[in-house]
């Protein structure tokens, strides 16, 4: 039996729920599937077909060269042409604030060994993963062209507001500065974060998301970003349609994609 979209508008079809045994079939030529995951944690999961893998960050458990390389590992593995990451705020090896005269030198663990700190973060843009078609987003943007010649524009951020200790966190009022970052022709935003008050409630009924990113996400020059990934905040695994045209009847695809409470990757599939 076809497998219906949780969302679909003429622009955009979106997945939650289906068969991982026989995942809904790809639109064809003139769309692009993004396969969307974040925060599997070390976890190894199934994960279905499609032109794009889409991973939000806390790749890892402890933040350790060790753990962060069974997820490179595993995303290696994947049948997904392109693949794009960033890191999330477990991912400690991976922030330069744990560097010697880093900021948060004084909380580094003693299983943090410096040497895998240099490591991990030569790892992420190693040429080995780029032949594997891998590539580290930090701040920092790069493009995909689909099969039909559509190019879009990615950015990947892996910070978080300040929670615990932890990696690539902010105090509250330093996000502007963060997100002013995203430049205005991002079609696809890879956050660690969620923005607040969309898949981002927690297991006590409060949004936990980053009201300057969704600032940032309401000013009209990211109007033409179509697809924004997160994760952070496991219980607001989903999806929703932020800015829904009546004209168009299409807006942004909002994807919370935590991986360990459904692990269950989301799929988007974007008209190019």
């Amino acid at each position: 039996m076809p497998t219906d979209p949780t969302i679909e508008t003429p622009t955009a079809n979106v997945y939650e729920a289906y068969d991982m045994t026989h995942p809904p079939r790809h639109p064809g030529i003139g769309w692009t599937r993004f396969v969307c995951v974040s925060d599997n944690h070390s976890l190894i999961f199934p994960v279905p077909p499609g032109d794009v893998l889409l991973h939000s960050g806390d790749l890892s458990r402890h933040g350790t060269l060790k753990d962060i390389e069974v997820t490179l590992n595993w995303m290696k593995s994947l049948p997904h042409a392109a693949k794009f990451f960033t890191g999330g705020n477990h991912d400690l090896a991976l922030d330069a604030n744990y560097d010697q005269g880093g900021s948060m030198r004084n909380c580094k663990p003693k299983s943090l060994k410096d040497k895998d700190i240099v490591a991990a973060r030569k790892l992420v843009r190693s040429k080995e993963l780029r032949k594997a078609g891998m590539v580290y987003l930090e701040h920092e943007s790069t493009t995909y062209t689909s099969p039909s010649g559509k190019t879009y524009t990615i950015y990947g951020s892996p910070a978080a507001p300040f929670y615990s200790i932890g990696a690539f966190q902010y105090k509250a009022g330093d996000g502007k500065a963060i997100y002013d970052r995203i430049p205005a022709s991002t079609d696809i935003l890879m956050t660690h974060t969620p923005p607040l008050g969309i898949c981002d409630v927690t297991k006590r009924g409060k949004h936990a998301g980053c009201p300057e990113l969704t600032e940032r996400l309401n000013n009209e020059d990211l109007q033409r970003c179509r697809l924004h990934v997160y994760g952070h905040i496991h219980e607001g695994h989903g999806a929703a349609v932020v800015g829904l045209s009546p004209e168009t009847l299409s807006g942004r695809v909002s994807v919370n994609a935590a991986m360990p409470n459904k692990p269950l990757a989301i799929i988007v599939d974007l008209k190019d």
